[in-house]
Formats: C-alpha cells, structure tokens, sequence
C-alpha cells in the first residue's frame, strides 16, 4: 500500500509519492497502471519527491506511458505546493533541467524555469545544425506547417494557427511526436493568437497525449509568439484547463506564474 496525494495544475493532474526516505521509483509497467483512467488513481503523470545533494529537494517526473520527463511546469507548481502547503516560501528544486526555483504565494505559484533553449542540437532537432529554429517548414501528415522549437529543458514544436478548431490533435498529434527530425520525440503546441499578448494554445504532450495543459509548453509558446513578432515578452497562454501568464524577462530566464491545487489523497494497493 502506497500513500499518494493527485494534485492538478490547469487540468494538468498528477500522482504525487513522497519518496524521500527510501528514494524507490516505481517501474514503468506500474507507472501507467498508476495513471490508467479505468483501473488507476488516473494522472498524466507520476511524480516522486527525492532527497537531492545539490537542492533542498528533488523531483522527478514520468509520463503517464511510464517514460521520464526532464521537467514539467504545471507538475513542479504542483509538486512545491505538495510540500509547502497553505504555506507561502520558496523552495530549489532538482530536475532534469538543472535547479529551478520556485516562489509560492498562497495559491499561486511562480516557477523560474531558466533560460530557453534555441539552439536545434541542444533542443535537439537534427538537420538544423546549431542554428535557430524560427518559422522553419515541417511536413507532418501530407500537410505543411510552419514551426518554432524551444526547449525549456525538454522538447517543443510550436505552430501557430488561424484556428485551432481546425486542428484534429488526436491525428496529427502522434505524427509530430515520433517525427524523425526530433531525435527524443517532441512536445507539440498548437496555437491561435486572440488579442494583444493573449495566446491560446492546445498541446500533444509526448508519452502522454492530448492533455489540459502543458508548463513548460506554454512558456515555449510564449517565447515562440516573441521571436515571431506576435507578441511582448510578457503573455498570458490560455490553456484547456486554465491560464498561465509567462514573463521571459531581462535576465533571459522565463517565470511561469499559475495555480496547483490538491484533488484528493489515498493509498494505492500495489
């Protein structure tokens, strides 16, 4: 029997295991039983809190098929809140993506996510060489789109649309995921500008599917709708599940601010 707590940020839902003391990880198969819909507690992801030797806490994280993740906005705000509760105080984090430190303001949460990346074979995507990817054609699908890739510590492909009701996710999702440009698969954003500094985005998360939200993607998008033009360096990304406003600021770092709340606690029977 496991002890758990499923927190949710913009509809972003996650497992949260407390791990510290005997720093175990759950194999891959256990994972997505722990995340199935039907059968589990039911998440897009798994999150574990460790000891870490060079923050105050570590975490890691694992896609809802059971494959791990470097990092994930809406799941680190939900993870500080896991740990600090109704309380307000800042925390480091140990990630895949290095240390980040996160503010927490009753119930928002402010993450500095760090400073993008841009360059194709740091993201990585190959055939770009170190050159960045702005507007760049991919053929996915028999179908043309023009695409921006930004990694913030993980992969994203985003394209900006006229409509995204036009857009068949559950199709075309899995087709940029596995594209053979993206040596570690990618995160795809879909996104529509509606308004001065107001993006809208959906998003194909990679191990996970279509999901509610995405963190680390809505502050690619907004670095992408900066470097073409549609919009400032501060945005709010209207996401399925909620909102997000994003400020990438003079220190190059991206500050992603938003909610986290806790759905319900239980014991798993393993």
């Amino acid at each position: 029997m496991q002890k758990f707590e499923k927190w949710q940020g913009c509809g972003n839902d996650f497992v949260i295991f407390d791990r510290r003391a005997n720093n175990f990880i759950d194999g891959a198969e256990k994972i997505s039983a722990i995340c199935d819909r039907h059968f589990g507690v039911g998440a897009d992801g798994v999150i574990y809190v460790l000891p870490s030797e060079i923050a105050g806490v570590r975490m890691r994280i694992f896609n809802a098929d059971g494959s791990e993740a470097e990092m994930c906005g809406n799941g680190i705000r939900c993870f500080a809140k896991f740990l600090l509760g109704e309380k307000s105080g800042s925390l480091s984090v140990e990630t895949g993506a290095g240390v980040l430190t996160v503010e927490v303001a009753q119930n928002l949460v402010t993450v500095d996510m760090g400073e993008p990346i841009l360059s194709a074979e740091k993201i990585p995507v190959t055939g770009f060489g170190s050159s960045k990817i702005i507007s760049e054609n991919i053929s996915v699908g028999g179908e043309t789109f023009r695409m921006t890739c930004v990694s913030m510590g993980n992969p994203h492909c985003v394209i900006f649309v006229d409509d995204l009701s036009r857009v068949n996710f559950a199709q075309i999702g899995p087709q940029f995921e596995t594209h053979e440009i993206f040596p570690r698969r990618t995160n795809t954003e879909f996104v529509q500008v509606t308004g001065e500094n107001e993006l809208r985005m959906r998003v194909w998360e990679r191990g996970s599917g279509i999901t509610l939200a995405c963190g680390t993607g809505a502050c690619a998008t907004a670095v992408a709708a900066n470097l073409n033009g549609l919009a400032g360096k501060s945005a709010t990304v209207h996401l399925d599940g909620g909102d997000l406003h994003i400020d990438w600021r003079e220190n190059n770092h991206v500050y992603m601010t938003g909610a986290a709340e806790k759905v319900f606690a239980g014991n798993f029977l393993c």
